[in-house]
């Protein structure tokens, strides 16, 4: 079965999620998450607004279920796109709002992609100094930067394409243990991306956000947890063009005493990462219907 479709079937609060979706975005999202095909799901205008609604999906199937009715988080963070459904969570945004500004993001950045050609690399095996040190020599005058500082071992640079084609050949060079390119459509979190980013703000006007309160939502861009509605809007726009801090942001969570995470979503990236940065943690990944099952029979 498709990205979703399952849990739709199963659960009545996830079905009424992918249904308002339909209606939001102007076309038949759910569809395309259950059926496909793969080669639509997987663009940035289609998978961004997929994967938020998905996340959304799983999250409400939990926490309106009697089973766990106290399932409430203490603090929320989300991976780039992933800020969104952190934020959704939190009560920061609304559902209709955020999967406005998702779809528009998506809009956004496929058009920049389509502006210029950029890529990124994934590098693995390098600290950040060396991955600086490689950018610097593969540039050549073009954009090169590391943008998702995501584990130990693990940085992923962007810029244009001739630049990280450069480099994926250099990393060996560096030490690396291999460099592999991401199936992205741009240079994602660089300035190759600011026609995005203004996009995106004047989305941002016509949507409400709302002060964090009794859940904290931590910042992409600088690990700090968001204090105001004006510091959340600024910190979306902020991440289309300047580095994530995944690696950070967890640190500062173990750091602050949260010892339970839970990753909410298709996928399961942000589990695998949070091995790396600390094994010791406690991580349940949910995504799937058996997963959503597992944690409500627990």
């Amino acid at each position: 079965m498709g990205m979703g479709e399952e849990i739709a079937q199963r659960f009545d609060a996830a079905a009424r999620i992918f249904e308002k979706a339909n209606t939001i975005t102007g076309f038949n999202l759910s569809k395309i998450c259950f059926e496909g095909p793969a080669e639509k799901l997987n663009t940035t205008t289609v998978s961004q607004p997929a994967i938020f609604v998905t996340s959304a999906a799983i999250l409400e199937s939990v926490r309106t279920s009697p089973a766990k009715s106290g399932f409430v988080a203490d603090v929320t963070a989300g991976l780039s796109l992933g800020e969104y459904t952190a934020l959704y969570a939190a009560g920061a945004i609304s559902f209709e709002d955020a999967l406005i500004l998702v779809q528009k993001r998506g809009q956004a950045m496929q058009a920049a992609a389509e502006l210029e050609k950029g890529a990124m690399v994934s590098i693995i095996g390098l600290d950040e100094e060396k991955v600086g040190q490689l950018c610097a020599e593969a540039s050549d005058g073009e954009v090169l930067a590391a943008v998702n500082f995501n584990c130990p071992g693990q940085i992923v640079i962007s810029g244009s394409k001739a630049a990280c084609e450069r480099a994926e050949k250099l990393a060996g060079e560096y030490g690396a243990i291999k460099a592999v390119q991401l199936e992205v459509a741009g240079a994602f979190h660089t300035e190759m991306m600011s026609i995005a980013a203004n996009a995106l703000k004047e989305a941002l006007r016509k949507c409400k956000i709302s002060e964090p309160l009794n859940i904290k939502t931590i910042a992409n861009i600088d690990a700090e947890y968001y204090k105001s509605a004006e510091k959340i809007a600024e910190g979306l726009i902020k991440q289309l063009t300047c580095p994530i801090l995944w690696q950070k942001c967890m640190e500062r969570l173990i750091a602050d005493g949260v010892e339970d995470f839970y990753e909410i979503g298709p996928g399961k990236v942000l589990t695998g990462l949070m091995r790396r940065i600390d094994r010791k943690i406690n991580v349940v990944n949910i995504n799937s219907l058996q997963a959503i099952e597992r944690l409500l029979n627990s």
